[in-house]
């Protein structure tokens, strides 16, 4: 029956789509108005306040977030964790003491461009309908500016810790047995949602950090059943088309079989720590070397028995999507909240196709295969929310961990400048949806600025967290704003002032309203062939702040600054509070990153706090 009602639901969605596109009456009662001003904090700085000090500042909105708190208890949901930031919102104490706590769900696309969903302009328009991201932002909150880091294992960090890679410390994807990535001491949203009675799973890609300190079980996740690395990492210097130097020698294929990173499909929890289960490989070598010994290291992982099981990459995100959907079915009865945090594989290189899949895309390309097939897997496992009757009580965010990246074709797309690995729009701008059936108002759009590290804060404060009171973190600076009010009211603004890009240890650049300014950019220079894009680029400080006009401008092409002096000390000011929140707050820097990327006399600067920055942020520190 169930199965029965989400189909006409799909249906339903598709007619309501459909009807989107008849023009509305004048007397609609469609308040444009009213949309043109929200979100338009560049002169109202100074209505940002701290909930602590070691806390960003937010805008504040006393009145949806008491509509937030009405809209949470009307339905049974505590509200407790919003009320603490709003010392004039009430809260029915009688509804307190029954409440319950929403399932939690985070689910991340790899390396997929703002561009490539249906909602966002691609879809069908590209070759690949979307049409289960279409239905999530239909029945939901689009957001339309959305931020990410300029590479995965950052913005992953990110979204785990609340705060900016300057302070996480995971400046850039570990690879090939590097250093670095979470730790204990990294408080990570899953550890700080057990505390508030949350069972806690992971399932997909990891990518942050594989030494023993760096594993899911060891920072806050019950069960965690993926791969601990990226894609290409289990497949490219297999591929005699990639890597015939590395595949066509013994000896350099040896040397990548001992190489430091796990070769396995893994199985973590905190109880028999990291086991291997199944060597990754190419499609055709699973098949062919099934049963053949594994060569592939274990690394920190305890090795299989028998240790001769291999999985095609091309299989892995339809397993995750079977282990996601075993684990919502497992908590159909309601009695502990839970927090998912599902990964996927796709689409980042190297796509392959899964056996008698092809053509699943109208354009034919891995990518465009690979889009459809991630849409599939969302709509597996919302189908699953609403046959164990837990779609009501689960907020779901969709999402891509970066903008596309631009090297190696067939990939993603973006409307905007740049791609992966650059701080323009298009490497850090991505796709954002909340969808939460009865809480979250349907069919809302919104340009408010939200960043990813704003979902540890709101979950976080979703479960009854109050981060601001909590003494025991005040020497950790915390990024993120709660963004509750923001999404569950029905017309809210973002709580959010600025968005702050960094690539590496550089501060690169500034957004506040339809603005941002740059004072250091990525440019593909100094190439004549090869791979081009925000990877491969050349990171350049500019003379003057280089600033754009993101709706008039998009693409980022024409530099307004000279026409916009009035506007230069405003982001000036901007950089200049964060930089003085680094006084503070110092920055984490326990892995170096390439050299010749660092912005190594600024950070010396910051590290030794020398008095000419004490001058400069002695006016700011307590400003806020």
């Amino acid at each position: 029956m169930k199965a029965k009602m989400f189909a006409l639901a799909l249906l339903l969605t598709a007619a309501a789509v459909h009807a989107q596109g008849t023009v509305p009456p004048a007397w609609s009662g469609f308040d444009y108005r009213r949309i043109a001003d929200q979100n338009r904090y560049l002169v109202r700085g100074a209505e940002a306040k701290r909930p602590a000090r070691n806390m960003e500042p937010a805008m504040q909105h006393p009145d949806q977030t008491q509509e937030a708190i009405n809209r949470l208890q009307s339905k049974g949901f505590c509200a407790s964790g919003l009320a603490a930031s709003c010392p004039t919102c009430k809260v029915d104490a009688a509804k307190e003491k029954s409440c319950k706590k929403p399932n939690l769900m985070i689910f991340v696309v790899d390396d997929m461009g703002w561009g490539d969903f249906g909602a966002y302009g691609g879809g069908v328009t590209r070759g690949s309908a979307t049409p289960m991201v279409d239905r999530l932002a239909q029945e939901g909150l689009m957001l339309t500016s959305t931020y990410a880091q300029p590479t995965c294992s950052p913005t992953r960090a990110t979204m785990h810790t609340g705060q900016l890679p300057v302070h996480h410390g995971v400046l850039y994807p570990p690879m090939y047995g590097d250093p670095g990535g979470l730790t204990q001491q990294s408080i990570t949203l899953p550890w700080l949602l057990k505390q508030q009675g949350y069972r806690t799973q992971g399932v997909g890609k990891w990518h942050m950090g594989e030494n023993v300190p760096n594993l899911p079980q060891s920072v806050g996740y019950d069960d965690y059943y993926g791969f601990l690395s990226v894609s290409d990492m289990y497949t490219e210097w297999r591929d005699q088309y990639y890597n015939p130097e590395v595949v066509r020698d013994e000896v350099r294929t040896t040397y990548m079989d001992n190489n430091r990173f796990s070769h396995y499909l893994i199985h973590a929890t905190p109880e028999k720590g990291c086991q291997a289960l199944s060597e990754i490989t190419l499609p055709w070598e699973a098949e062919a070397l099934q049963g053949v010994p594994n060569r592939g290291n274990a690394n920190n992982c305890t090795p299989p028995t028998p240790n001769n099981q291999k999985v095609s990459s091309a299989q892995l995100d339809r397993l995750w999507a079977e282990y996601s959907e075993k684990f919502i079915r497992s908590h159909a009865d309601g009695k502990q909240p839970w927090f998912l945090y599902h990964a996927t594989r796709g689409c980042h290189f190297d796509n392959y196709n899964n056996a008698g899949d092809r053509r699943l895309s109208y354009a034919r390309t891995l990518y465009s295969d690979c889009t459809v097939e991630m849409d599939e897997i969302l709509g597996r496992l919302i189908r699953t929310l609403y046959e164990t009757g837990q779609a009501d009580d689960t907020f779901v965010f969709f999402t891509s961990d970066n903008g596309p990246e631009d090297e190696i074709p067939p990939h993603g797309f973006t409307p905007f400048r740049g791609g992966k690995g650059d701080t323009w729009e298009g490497g850090v701008r991505v796709p954002g949806i909340a969808w939460w059936p009865g809480i979250v108002e349907p069919s809302r759009r919104s340009d408010g600025l939200f960043d990813l590290a704003d979902l540890y804060t709101t979950f976080t404060t979703l479960a009854g967290f109050d981060y601001a009171k909590a003494s025991q973190y005040k020497d950790r600076y915390l990024y993120g704003v709660d963004q509750s009010s923001f999404l569950l009211s029905k017309d809210g603004e973002s709580n959010r002032r600025s968005i702050l890009n960094w690539y590496l240890t550089n501060f690169s650049a500034v957004r506040m309203d339809e603005m941002k300014a740059h004072r250091m950019v990525s440019l593909p220079v100094g190439l004549e062939q090869g791979y081009f894009g925000g990877l491969a680029g050349v990171n350049l400080p500019v003379s003057y702040l280089w600033m754009f006009n993101l709706q008039a401008d998009p693409k980022e092409k024409e530099n307004i600054n000279i026409r916009h002096l009035w506007a230069q000390h405003l982001f000036s000011g901007e950089f200049t509070r964060f930089m003085c929140d680094l006084v503070a707050y110092p920055p984490n820097l326990p892995t170096e990153p390439m050299g010749e990327l660092m912005a190594q006399q600024q950070i010396q600067l910051l590290k030794g706090h020398p008095e000419s920055w004490k001058d400069a942020c002695s006016a700011n520190i307590e400003r806020r």
